[in-house]
């Protein structure tokens, strides 16, 4: 432990991503000392001086040696690697703190590091992170999911307190359901947004990010308060012919067929959805999904 405050721990960060940057901040203003930081890359150099002046950029393998607190913010497929890699050069250390932040993994990933007996433990924030300074304030109410040992766990969903957050367990073969469900509503959610502002300015808007904002907030609100219930629209409505109309406008622009595309997917997932909560009859669903066959061929 570091000498400033009890319980106050020696911090390194692995990656100057855009989540790495923002959670050594936050944990350095929760009081812990950060004794440095990796970085693979100019802009991850630029984010590092940016989020944490001051705080010496390290190799690896002289991170972990110095640390006591671990932070592993890298992408998922290079986490397992990393990990393996440093236990084959005898890096860790027993009762180390080891932390990483992919969403898709518990702690398993980890369990080289583990053998050699390290403390492990899995934090994800449930946010989009710009790896800036506005990102830390976020923190503050976020959920993070929190998995760990049984043991350890009071000490992962303590750092989460820490830096602000809510912890929420959620169980080691639960991850990757987990992961799926949030990169399913926030990335696909920027698709789906993307390509509407496409075919609005195909359609002669001016600036589509405005003219949606105020009906996507609405949607979203009504989405997260009343779930299918919120659902407005054609396809709700059984409105079959708009629908085709909406198919044929879109194939009628050669840069909108992948618009296209996506919009007969999400509508046959629409029709389903509704068809199980008997919303709409199945004479309607098939009519919808009629069009949507029609439109494409």
């Amino acid at each position: 432990m570091t000498a400033q405050r009890p319980g106050r721990l020696g911090v390194g960060v692995i990656g100057m991503g855009h989540v790495g940057p923002v959670l050594g901040s936050a944990l350095r203003a929760a009081g812990h000392a950060l004794v440095g930081v990796s970085a693979s890359s100019d802009a991850a150099r630029e984010r590092a001086d940016a989020m944490l002046p001051e705080v010496p950029v390290l190799e690896v393998p002289d991170l972990v040696d110095r640390c006591e607190l671990v932070v592993i913010a890298v992408p998922d497929d290079a986490l397992a690697g990393l990990v393996a890699g440093l236990a084959d050069l005898g890096a860790w250390q027993a009762g180390q703190l080891v932390v990483h932040t992919s969403g898709a993994f518990g702690v398993s990933v980890l369990d080289p590091a583990r053998r050699s007996g390290v403390i492990p433990l899995a934090i994800h924030p449930a946010m989009t992170f710009t790896g800036t300074s506005l990102d830390v304030a976020r923190l503050v109410g976020t959920p993070f999911a929190v998995t760990a040992p049984g043991p350890v766990l009071p000490i992962a969903q303590a750092l989460v307190v820490e830096m602000g957050g809510e912890p929420v367990v959620v169980d080691e073969d639960r991850r990757g359901l987990y992961h799926a469900g949030l990169a399913h509503a926030s990335n696909h959610l920027v698709t789906l947004v993307s390509q509407a502002s496409r075919v609005l300015s195909d359609a002669g808007i001016d600036d589509p990010g405005s003219y949606l904002r105020p009906l996507l907030e609405a949607t979203l609100d009504r989405a997260l308060r009343e779930g299918e219930a919120g659902l407005s629209g054609p396809v709700a409505r059984g409105d079959s012919g708009t629908v085709a109309h909406h198919m044929q406008s879109l194939l009628d622009e050669e840069d909108l067929e992948d618009v296209a595309d996506t919009y007969a997917q999400l509508a046959r997932a629409t029709v389903r959805m509704l068809e199980a909560s008997h919303r709409v009859s199945e004479r309607v669903a098939l009519e919808i999904l009629s069009a949507l066959v029609l439109g494409e061929e």
